[in-house]
C-alpha cells in the first residue's frame, strides 16, 4: 500500500494506529498551527507592547544622557548666563534715561564742534520709535569740515560714553571747498518702568462696545 492509500484510509477515531511519518507530520502540522494561533491571537500584540516599550526606553535614555550631561555642566551654563547677564546689563547702562537725553544731544554736538565742524543742521525727529525697552530718536545732522576732521567727528560719536550710532551717511564736496556729510545719527534711551507698564497697559476701551 502507498504513502497515498494510507492518508486516504486515516481516520481520527484511530490516531493511535497512523503510521509513524504521519504522525510526525501531523504533529509537526499542529505545532506550526498552534504557533500561527498563538503568534496571531495573543503574541502579536504583545510584541507591539514590547516595541513600543523598547522605543520608549531608548527615548527615556536619551533623556537620561541629555539631562546627565546638562547636569555636569551645570556650573558652566550658570557662568555664561552670569556672563550674558552682565553683557546685558553693561549695554542698557549705555542707554541713557529720559533726563539724561537732552545732555546726549548737547555731546554730540559738542563733539563736531570739537572737531572745528559746522552744523549746518541738527534736527532730532519729533517723535521717538518705541521698542520692547527702549525708544529710539533719528537726528538729522549735516555738517561741513575737512576730511580728516569729518573722521574724527564719527570716531568721537562711537566713543561716546552712550550708544550712538551714524546711519545714512553721504559725504559731498561742499561750496566752500570743504567736504559736506550729512547723516542720521541714531540715539538710544530705555524706558522707565512706568512707560514700559503704560506701554504694556491695554489700551483703555479695547474690545468693549462703541
Amino acid at each position: 500500500m502507498s504513502l497515498a492509500d494510507d492518508i486516504n484510509n486515516l481516520s481520527l477515531k484511530n490516531i493511535g494506529v497512523w503510521p509513524v511519518p504521519i504522525k510526525i507530520g501531523a504533529m509537526l502540522l499542529l505545532f506550526v498551527v498552534l504557533l500561527l494561533a498563538g503568534y496571531w491571537f495573543v503574541w502579536k500584540d504583545q510584541l507591539a507592547t514590547l516595541d513600543q516599550a523598547r522605543q520608549q526606553e531608548q527615548k527615556l535614555r536619551a533623556e537620561f544622557l541629555d539631562k546627565k550631561a546638562q547636569s555636569v555642566n551645570l556650573d558652566l551654563y550658570r557662568q555664561q548666563v552670569k556672563e550674558i547677564e552682565q553683557a546685558f546689563g553693561a549695554l542698557v547702562r549705555q542707554l541713557p534715561n529720559k533726563s539724561e537725553m537732552d545732555a546726549l544731544l548737547t555731546d554730540i554736538n559738542q563733539a563736531g564742534l570739537g572737531r572745528g565742524l559746522e552744523f549746518e543742521l541738527f534736527k532730532p525727529a519729533p517723535q521717538e520709535t518705541v521698542k520692547d525697552f527702549y525708544a529710539e530718536l533719528p537726528i538729522t545732522i549735516r555738517v561741513s569740515g575737512s576730511y580728516h576732521d569729518l573722521g574724527r567727528f564719527a570716531s568721537d560719536v562711537a566713543q561716546l560714553p552712550r550708544i550712538v550710532t551714524l546711519n545714512n551717511i553721504s559725504i559731498a564736496p561742499g561750496p566752500s571747498g570743504n567736504l559736506i556729510m550729512d547723516a542720521t545719527a541714531m540715539t538710544y534711551r530705555y524706558l522707565d518702568e512706568e512707560e514700559i507698564a503704560k506701554m504694556k497697559k491695554p489700551a483703555k476701551g479695547a474690545g468693549g462696545k462703541k
